[in-house]
Formats: structure tokens, C-alpha cells, sequence
């Protein structure tokens, strides 16, 4: 591996900006004296509820809480089973058993790497009550489809969000399609703290009442416990913080799909399996992922380079160890798998430069121009 030069992240760009505005934001929390449940997560949830176009945002310590707290307020019970994708990362099936769920994991649809509408209804079994979708690297699931099996099966719909802050669909935002949206503040998102963090949102106002008692160890006040709850609460400093990134997200998220468009035009005769894209406003890019049969290889040469790479996600959650009966796989998902096996994340987020960029297309064309034989997509050519 050579020097870095193009870091795959670099979160201290951001912060160098926002400086003085988060230094005082925090000041003004210190001042307060109020750090759990005050009037910045009070805010906060305002203002986010606004951005969302939803009534009600709970706020939590985390994105997986999100997901297990939605899903203990629309009333899981010890084994209901829970659909959703085998390409994601791990906390999402994670917040399904810890919520007392047992995952069913479906193969994806390759063109947008969500969760295949059609597997989902080849699935649903007796003991199905509920569908979580995941919306990937950015782009929101096929919902009306996925929207329309819930109702004609009685599926309750959550959506985990964690990678979607401010992705739309027909000008709804990733979250209120169902009844519970899930987001992750983890400090990588679009919309990050400086540490763990998560909302649920919901137009339901019952059921905001309930999540706002279960994170709070199922409270209705400081004495009195209605039910089993969690401690899963964020906190002033993350909220405020929040508060201060979220007047920036939209511009960070045009700076995204710029960057999304450069790659797309830079890479496009290459034998690459590029995001489904069509150039709309509504992708959030968290992740620019793409797809090829000689990933392992050309992340090698990019690192040589001194590009750095990642890989969302090398396991799919089928083939997870806890998932496994016996040592072996209890789902078919070979659509997920085949992805796994060639994606490959190459750097973007809203402080990467041009000319950062410019180095990483040009040094993945001068992979393929020194592999004059190469095979991607089922497909072999020759440059």
C-alpha cells in the first residue's frame, strides 16, 4: 500500500467548517446544565420533523434502537418473523433478534440493490407480521410495491433509514412511508454526530407516545413505569450538534449527487456495474457503490495508489454466523451474494475535491487499460 492521498473518508473537512457554530452550540448545552431529554433534542426532533415531513421524531442512542424500539411499540411478539434483505449491514439483523424477531432474509432486485419486491411475496409465511426495508447506499426501496404487498398480506412496514437522510420518493422522504422510519446518526451518515445516535419518525401520534415511553425504560413519569422500556435516550450534546449539521444537509447531499454524476460520466464505458441512477434529486448518495468481477484486483491497485476503498458488504446477513443452522445457509439470496462478492465503495462525501475525485476515476482506467482482458458483469471484452 502506498501513501494516502485520497482518504475513502475524511469527517475533520466537515468539522473544520462548523467549528465556531458547534463550539457554541455546545457551550450553550454547558450553560444549561440539561443533558438528557431537554430542550435540544426537543428542537432537534422539531426541526428534523419538518426536514422529513412528518409529525413526530423520537429521538434515541442509536439507529439499531431505532429499529428494535419501532418494532417493540408496533407489538413484536417472541418469533414473529420479520422479512427483510440479505444485503445490509449487520445491525439490521441484529435489531431484529434482539427485538425478540426472527429474521427472514430475501435476495435483493440487482438493478437497485433493495430488497426484491417479489421475493418479499414469495416469503410471507403464517407467522409473518412484519417487513423491514432497508433503504440502500442512499436510494429508497421500490415502496409502492413494497406498500401495496404489506397491505394485501396485513404486514406492519418499518424502514430503516440509516442510509438515507433526505433520500425522496414522489416527494416523500425515507421514513414515512410506514408506520415507523429508522435513522442512524452514527458520526459516517449524511447526518452524523460525534458519536452514536438514532430517531424514529412517525405520523402516528399513539405510537409516538409509546416510543417516547420505551426509551425512557418504559416511564410515563420520573416514578411511575408503564411497561419494560430501554435506556435509549439522545443525549443534548448529539442533538445539538445535529441541529447545527442539519442547515447544511441538503447542500451536502447536492455536493453528494455531483460527485455521484462525476463518476457516473467518468466510468461509464468501463465494465462496471454502476448505480442504477437516472440523475434525479432524490438520491442521497450515502454510498457509491459499484459492482465488478475484478474488485478484489482493482482495490489493490487503487490502495497502491494510494486511493482508499471499503467494501459494503463482504457477508451477506443469510450467511452471518448467528444466521447459520448447522454451519449452513437457510435462505437463498444468490443475487445478494453475487453483489457481495464484487462491490467495491469508492471515496464520496461532500468534502472530497475534484481533483481527489479526478485521481480516482483516472486510476481505475488505468487499472482496465494494464488488464487488457478483463470480465465483468457476466460480459468479457477487450480495450
Amino acid at each position: 500500500m502506498g501513501e494516502t492521498t485520497v482518504p475513502f473518508l475524511d469527517l475533520s473537512r466537515r468539522d473544520e467548517e462548523m467549528h465556531a457554530e458547534v463550539s457554541e452550540a455546545f457551550a450553550r448545552v454547558l450553560r444549561g446544565g440539561r443533558f438528557i431529554l431537554g430542550p435540544e433534542v426537543s428542537s432537534f426532533e422539531e426541526e428534523f420533523a419538518s426536514y422529513c415531513g412528518v409529525r413526530h421524531v423520537i429521538g434515541v442512542a442509536s439507529g439499531t434502537d431505532a429499529i428494535v424500539l419501532a418494532l417493540k411499540a408496533l407489538g413484536i411478539s417472541p418469533g414473529d418473523e420479520v422479512i427483510t434483505t440479505a444485503l445490509s449491514a449487520p445491525p439490521t439483523a441484529v435489531a431484529v433478534t434482539l427485538a425478540g424477531g426472527r429474521p427472514l432474509f430475501v435476495d435483493i432486485d440487482p438493478a437497485s440493490r433493495c430488497i426484491d419486491p417479489s421475493e418479499v411475496e414469495k416469503s410471507i409465511g403464517p407467522r409473518t407480521r412484519f417487513l423491514l426495508v432497508v433503504h440502500l447506499y442512499g436510494r429508497l426501496a421500490d415502496m409502492e410495491a413494497l406498500s401495496r404487498i404489506a397491505r394485501e398480506h396485513e404486514l406492519l412496514v418499518v424502514e430503516d433509514c440509516a442510509q438515507a437522510h433526505g433520500a425522496r420518493a414522489g416527494n416523500r422522504s425515507a421514513g414515512c412511508w410506514s408506520r415507523a422510519g429508522c435513522y442512524s446518526f452514527y458520526p459516517t451518515k449524511n447526518l452524523g454526530a460525534y458519536g452514536d445516535g438514532g430517531a424514529v419518525v412517525t405520523g402516528d401520534a399513539e405510537l409516538a407516545q409509546r416510543l417516547r415511553s420505551l426509551r425512557d425504560y418504559g416511564r410515563v413519569d420520573r416514578d411511575l413505569l408503564a411497561e419494560i422500556g430501554m435506556n435509549s435516550r439522545l443525549d443534548e450534546l448529539q442533538a445539538a450538534l445535529l441541529r447545527v449539521k442539519l442547515r447544511r444537509l441538503e447542500a451536502w447531499n447536492r455536493r453528494r449527487r455531483e460527485l455521484a454524476r462525476r463518476y457516473q460520466e467518468g466510468l461509464a464505458d468501463l465494465p462496471l456495474d454502476l448505480p442504477s441512477w437516472d440523475g434525479d434529486e432524490d438520491h442521497c448518495f450515502h454510498l457509491w457503490v459499484t459492482g465488478c468481477e475484478e474488485r478484489d484486483a482493482l482495490r489493490s491497485y487503487l490502495g497502491e495508489k494510494g486511493i482508499e476503498t471499503a467494501v459494503h458488504y463482504p457477508v451477506p446477513l443469510h450467511l452471518q454466523k448467528p444466521y447459520l443452522v448447522g454451519g449452513r445457509p437457510v435462505f437463498s439470496c444468490p443475487e445478494a451474494e453475487r453483489f457481495c462478492a464484487r462491490a467495491l465503495s469508492l471515496p464520496l462525501y461532500p468534502y472530497l475535491s475534484d481533483r481527489e475525485q479526478e485521481a480516482v476515476i483516472s486510476a481505475v482506467r488505468e487499472f482496465y487499460r494494464r488488464h487488457r482482458t478483463y470480465a465483468c458483469g457476466g460480459n468479457a471484452a477487450r480495450t
